[in-house]
């Protein structure tokens, strides 16, 4: 009977790449919901208190939408770095097991490769243009739809 190596197990990888990513980005969203809820005025709040809001009311009728300008703008970045991966992510946890490239691969290991190893800048330089252009095109398209829906909350 075969050893069950999970590092070299293709299947294994997705589901705990999304997991390293989700807890990897906590941090840095946690830190921007809570500064957007600082920034809430103190005085709606109380406001809200003396007419008699309770607390899911508060949530409801001033937190969400307190951080939708918020919310609207971590989408725009998202979207915008969707063809952009997690280069630090996937080096360091995955590497060179060339084992995972089938599931693992990702833009920036790929032109990794291509540069370092088999030393094809041209291919390199296209693909990384490539995904500049696609991930452009993308918060151009996103952000016209936030400026058809809601004009405030739009990039520019």
């Amino acid at each position: 009977m075969e050893k069950w190596g999970p590092y070299s197990d293709p299947h294994v990888w997705p589901v705990l790449l999304v997991i390293i990513y989700l807890w990897q980005q906590t941090g840095y969203n946690s830190v921007v919901y809570f500064a957007s809820i600082c920034g809430i005025d103190a005085e709606m709040i109380e406001a809200s208190k003396v007419d008699g809001a309770n607390a899911f009311q508060r949530i409801r009728y001033i937190l969400l939408p307190s951080l939708k300008p918020t919310v609207i703008i971590l989408l725009l970045f998202a979207l915008g770095g969707i063809v952009k991966g997690n280069f630090g992510l996937f080096y360091n946890i995955i590497g060179t097991n060339s084992l995972l490239y089938d599931t693992t691969d990702i833009i920036e290991t790929f032109v990794y490769r291509a540069t370092m190893t088999d030393f094809n800048f041209s291919t390199a330089s296209a693909v990384g243009l490539y995904q500049s252009v696609v991930g452009f095109v993308i918060v151009m398209i996103v952000n016209y739809i936030v400026k058809k829906i809601e004009p405030d909350y739009s990039l520019f």
